[in-house]
């Protein structure tokens, strides 16, 4: 198994600091950056390599990568997307079909999240589970959330920003454990989902997945301090949480 991170991103609304760096770069604890949480999170759970997806300032990570090989103990793999201040993040998670077939956990580059999540994804496996997405089941919901309905025995149903709260059952947190034996499947529903609207989410890859009859199943994470940073109001709340980890 290794580890997988979307770091495309240009995150506009994180202004100044992307006007020269990618979102995962961005300190949340000091000098310590988003993807530099995600790295020690995957060398905490015994992963040694990792593939990281860039497009947006690019050069600054391939600038840290030898530091960050070091510093974590990790093979890191550069993967360009061409596409990244263009098309959404459903090509990005494409541009590592390769790696998915390794076996994966996926994460955001613009997550912050305890290793718990990871273990708890971990500890899921198994019973023929192919795609096993993190879901918080304790947050209060709202509009701009990627809320998920799940079914006890069908697992994931709707997955998508575009439905009232009151009707999921959780948010995905942006972080998945992919098997290998899915990566066909995944990349396939990935190619269909961009060239339909390459505006479109990787989420609506696993909709797409489901709208074929593919089961994906789901891990709630409990209760746990997380964040997706979109904004600055997300990384004041971010910086407060690196510091507990």
């Amino acid at each position: 198994m290794i580890g997988l991170v979307l770091a495309a991103g240009a995150g506009r609304r994180l202004r100044p600091y992307t006007d020269t760096l990618p979102k995962a770069l961005v300190p949340v604890d000091g000098d310590t950056t988003i993807l530099d949480l995600t790295l020690g999170n995957f060398a905490e759970i015994g992963l040694t390599e990792v593939a990281i997806i860039v497009g947006y300032r690019k050069e600054a990570v391939y600038e840290r990568k030898a530091a960050l090989e070091e510093k974590y103990g990790l093979k890191l793999t550069l993967i360009d997307n061409d596409k990244a201040e263009e098309w959404n993040n459903a090509y990005s998670l494409w541009c590592g079909r390769d790696a998915v077939k390794h076996d994966v956990i996926l994460a955001n580059g613009d997550t912050v999240h305890p290793v718990s999540v990871e273990k708890t994804l971990l500890a899921a496996r198994g019973d023929g589970k192919k795609i096993i997405l993190a879901l918080d089941t304790v947050k209060q919901l709202a509009d701009e959330e990627m809320k998920v309905v799940v079914d006890p025995e069908k697992g994931v149903q709707k997955i998508t920003k575009l439905m009232d709260p009151a009707q999921a059952t959780g948010e995905y947190i942006g972080v998945t454990l992919i098997e290998g034996s899915a990566a066909e499947e995944l990349a396939d529903a990935l190619k269909t989902t961009f060239e339909r609207d390459p505006d479109l989410y990787y989420e609506d890859g696993y909709q797409e997945l489901v709208n074929r009859g593919f089961k994906v199943d789901v891990a709630p994470i409990g209760e746990v301090a997380w964040v997706e940073i979109d904004n600055h109001d997300d990384l004041a709340k971010g910086r407060e949480i690196a510091c507990r980890y």
